[in-house]
This record gives C-alpha cells, structure tokens and sequence, in this order.
C-alpha cells in the first residue's frame, strides 16, 4: 500500500511539473520538463537525504560524541524493532525535529541543538519515537521527495515569472498559461505536501507514544516546541519552506505567506489525541508497547548532558 501511494504522489508531482513546462515552453517545455521530473524522481530516490541533512548543515554524532541523545534513539530503535538509524544534529536554536531515509535500513533522525537543549530526556525520547514512527511507518521517503519535487515546481515558476515578458517564448497559453505556471503549480505541490502530512502526524504520534510508552511525554514536547518555533527563526527552514512538512511542528514563522497554508495538523488537536491516548493507556484498554529496552525514567539533563560532559559546553555540532 505504501508503495502504491508513493508511486501516485511521484505521478502527481511530476504531472504538475509537467504542467508548468506546457505553461512556459509548450510540448517542447513539457517534455523537457517530463525527462528532469524523471531524473529528479530517480536521484531523489537515492540521495533526498543526504540533501535534506546538507541543507541543513547537520553533522553526524555517535555514542562517543553524544551519548544521552544516541542512547535514546538507540533503545527507541530497539523497542520499535527497527535498525539503528543515523543520528544527527543540527546546530541551530529552535527546538525540531526530522527523519529522512528512503527505507528504514537507510534511515536518519536529527534533531536541533534548540530542542536538545531546551527538552527533558523524557520529551526528547518522545519526539525521536515520533521520528522513528515516520521511518517505521515509511513516510520518509513520501516526505523527502514531495520536499525536492515541490521545490523544484516553485523553481519553475520562479524561472516562468523571469522569463514572461518574453514574448517569443512558446508558451501556448499567453498569460493565462504563465499564471498557471507562477501560481497555480507551487500552490498544487503546497496542498499535495498539506495532505500528505497532516494525516501522516497523527499517526506517527499514536506510534511515537506507543515506541516511548509516554504520550504525555510528547505532548509535553509538542506544546513547548510549538511555543517556541514561532518566537525562534530556523533562517534554512525559511529559505527551504517545501521542506517545512518534515519536521514535526511547522518551522515557519508565518512572516510570509506561508502562515496560508499549515503542513501541520493543530498542535492542540494532537495534544488533545495523546492526552486521549495517555487515558486509555491508564485505564488498560491500550496495550503498553514491547519494552524488552524501554526507555530509562523521566529526569531533566542540562544542556551539557547532551555532549561528551563535564561543565563547559562541549566541542561538536552544537558548540
């Protein structure tokens, strides 16, 4: 099933990409348009993580450099039976969060130096059970590559915007076709990506309070994320909005129009849902989650605690 709703999101995707090529060079554009959408499909497939992860200047850590944080993610992997994924971190205030990875023997999670910061050891266990429920759920690979492909279809309208004074141009629509192009295309891909994850982020909570057997533990962290993306700029998320639907609370700070459209389902509503969750857990209708390794007991770690130790902050991605 996944799979075949991947492969109806790459054809959708790549019929709008089609559709802007007719927009600004006719047939000719429109098959131009078809033979990049197709090697972009391809390379993303491959290597859209590696993209996100450099886009996000995020560095790899280990159990040596980060203990705390890669021994969290390690037994969250475990409990979920899912292989060991990458762990990085990316050096940057606001607190957030993502997986990427086409499969998840070829995962990655990273979270930011603000999250690790400014979370407890319970709710940074929560929100990487969110992530991993992303990889064990397959969406990664859905996610990656509806970021790469709708940022190219804004890249086309972009290059049709600079390009429809031109009126030699063979676009056989005129000015209506060069509005389609400019507009109507990035708007599709914003509502493909809006539909994508909105149903996409309940589930992995469900699954991610499952893995970490603590739903009040990412309600916690979703309700102080939230707060905090607003008030603290993620300067890459906002010149990457199409890969805004990866994290799991919206980067954006709204200042453009992107506060239009949410990627992201209300945050209250899904604390609402694992509040709803933690209840039945309690009262034993929900079967706990196999904890074979489960997570270690709720206790708050300083800043240092998420590095190497001792009191000065440690040398690493997030020094």
């Amino acid at each position: 099933m996944n799979l075949v709703r991947t492969a109806m999101l790459l054809a959708v995707m790549t019929a709008l990409f089609m559709a802007v090529g007719l927009a600004i060079g006719g047939r000719g554009g429109m098959m131009i348009a078809f033979v990049i959408a197709a090697g972009m499909n391809f390379f993303s497939y491959w290597n859209s993580d590696k993209m996100v992860l450099r886009m996000y200047r995020a560095q790899e850590v280990d159990e040596r450099s980060a203990p705390e944080y890669y021994g969290i993610v390690r037994d969250l992997a475990r409990n979920a039976g899912l292989p060991m994924p990458r762990v990085y971190v990316i050096d940057n205030p606001q607190p957030n969060a993502f997986a990427t990875g086409r499969n998840p023997e070829n995962a990655a999670v990273a979270a930011s130096t603000g999250l690790l910061h400014a979370l407890s050891y319970d709710e940074v266990a929560g929100v990487m059970a969110h992530e991993l429920a992303h990889v064990q759920n397959r969406d990664t690979l859905t996610m990656t590559l509806t970021a790469t492909l709708a940022g190219a279809i804004s890249m086309l309208g972009n290059f049709a915007f600079f390009f429809s004074g031109n009126r030699e141009n063979n676009n056989p629509l005129g000015f209506i076709g060069t509005l389609v192009a400019i507009i109507v295309a990035p708007l599709a891909a914003m509502l493909v990506q809006m539909a994508i994850s909105r149903t996409r982020e309940y589930s992995a909570d469900r699954r991610g309070a499952e893995i970490c057997g603590k739903p009040m533990a990412l309600a916690s962290a979703l309700e102080k994320i939230a707060g905090a993306a607003h008030r603290i700029h993620n300067d890459e998320a906002e010149r990457n909005p199409a890969t805004a639907h990866m994290f799991i609370i919206n980067p954006l700070s709204g200042e453009r129009m992107d506060n239009l459209f949410s990627t992201h389902p209300n945050t209250e509503n899904r604390i609402a849902a694992l509040q709803q969750m933690a209840q039945e857990m309690s009262s034993g209708s929900t079967p706990p989650v196999r904890a074979d390794n489960p997570v270690r007991k709720s206790r708050s770690v300083p800043p240092t605690g998420w590095g190497r130790g001792g009191s000065e902050p440690p040398k690493g991605p997030w020094s």
